[in-house]
């Protein structure tokens, strides 16, 4: 076999248990790999150099989201297939079980040799203008701000085309297979009420409110007393656009403010909803600490929110293309800190699977309307999506990310905690 594809599948086959997952097109039209899956297309030599200056998943990512590598076929297939051999023959860790990303000196010679003969050494490609570029001390406030506004400040249109009407840019509850990703947040939403056991003027604190699914509905519904608070600014404008359409003034107040900056106190009930990831390994005992004492004593808090057992924080492209200085452990990891901060952790309720059929939901969206996103965001910002919305669903299918609700309460100094001696959510 003649090419760059054949010399690549030889390099790299022995760590993929024998054989290639996927099949290799290369710029040079050689080819190689299995016939009947998803096909990788190297489209230049940028693609080799950018995995050459950026080992492992942050290359990838980089040639993926500017063109430079592409896929033909389901991609979410391709994926697949990719981890199955990977997880199959445990052919990415070290002696220690650790994952690998460095080649052996033989393999880098090998590597070495193909680089050169097809022209692949070269400086370092430009970076990717999508990837984050953050300034400042890790979770400081103003860094914080950068990595919300990289985020969620992309459009308040393009996540309007993805989510739901509810505007839920978290995992959704379906209580039956027939449920339509609205209903699963309108379930989730109660869900959630139900757990916190809010009734009507009751006052509730909304920690990284997004754009106001929780917060409109608590008011909405139940007629709770809500404070949300974003430091994206798009969602502040787009909630308060919604308040004064369904005329909740009176109920509910966002503010553009940190959680740290929160200075009321004696709220009934607190939430965090898949923001917590976004508050770091260094900060979460002071944020917990913060949501206790916010509470009133018999005061409930729910936390939702991401965990992941095989590596702890975010990933190299979560990190550096979606939600920068992310990080997410072990959920009992969690349940100890919360329990360390001061709270009484009265439930755990895994959604795991749940969130597999959310993402699916968000990506069939997604790609119904991919012109539209493109015309919103440009064609790079798109495929970082697309890479996001596939890998996403895959780690919680595969079970490598789970998500879960977290219920805690500040017991009183009697040691009572007003927890209904039934659960009936």
């Amino acid at each position: 076999m003649q090419g760059l594809a054949p010399a690549l599948a030889r390099l790299v086959e022995p760590r993929f248990g024998g054989s290639l997952p996927v099949r290799l097109r290369a710029w040079d039209g050689s080819e190689a790999g299995p016939t009947d899956a998803p096909v990788v297309v190297l489209r230049s030599r940028r693609a080799l150099r950018r995995m050459l200056w950026s080992p492992g998943e942050l290359g990838l990512a980089q040639a993926y989201v500017t063109g430079d590598i592409d896929v033909e076929g389901d991609l979410a297939e391709g994926f697949r297939r990719v981890w199955q051999v990977v997880r199959d023959n445990d052919v990415l860790a070290d002696e220690h079980g650790r994952r690998a990303s460095r080649l052996s000196k033989p393999d880098l010679l090998a590597a070495l040799k193909i680089a050169v003969r097809y022209g692949i050494v070269g400086l370092p490609p430009k970076t990717p203008a999508s990837q984050a570029k953050l300034e400042g001390g890790l979770h400081s406030l103003r860094r914080d701000r950068a990595a919300i506004s990289h985020h969620y400040d992309l459009s308040n249109d393009f996540y309007a085309l993805i989510l739901d009407p509810h505007m839920a840019y978290s995992c959704g509850y379906y209580r039956s297979p027939d449920d339509t990703l609205e209903q699963a947040q309108t379930n989730k939403l109660e869900l959630i009420a139900g757990k916190l056991g809010v009734v009507a003027g009751s006052r509730h604190l909304d920690i990284g409110c997004g754009w106001g699914s929780l917060s409109l509905h608590l008011a909405e519904q139940h007629g709770v007393q809500v404070l949300g608070v974003t430091i994206s600014r798009e969602q502040k404008a787009f909630i308060d656009v919604r308040i004064a359409e369904r005329g909740l003034q009176d109920l509910v107040e966002i503010r553009l403010q940190d959680y740290r900056e929160v200075p009321e106190t004696g709220f009934d009930t607190v939430s965090s909803i898949e923001m917590g990831e976004h508050v770091g390994a260094e900060n979460y005992p002071a944020f917990i600490r913060l949501i206790e004492s916010r509470l009133r004593p018999g005061g409930r808090a729910l936390i939702q929110q991401m965990s992941r057992r095989d590596r702890p924080g975010g990933g190299d492209f979560i990190e550096a293309y979606i939600a920068p200085d992310m990080h997410m452990r072990p959920v009992g990891e969690t349940v100890a800190l919360i329990e360390d901060g001061g709270l009484e952790v009265r439930d755990v309720h895994a959604l795991r699977e749940h969130y597999v059929r959310t993402i699916q939901a968000w990506y069939d969206t997604f790609e119904a309307n991919w012109e539209t996103a493109v015309a919103l965001v440009g064609e790079e910002v798109a495929r970082v999506w697309r890479l996001y919305l596939v890998g996403g669903g895959l780690v919680f299918e595969q079970g490598r990310m789970g998500v879960d609700q977290i219920l805690a309460v500040k017991k009183a100094s009697d040691g009572r905690a007003g927890m209904p001696w039934v659960r009936a959510t």
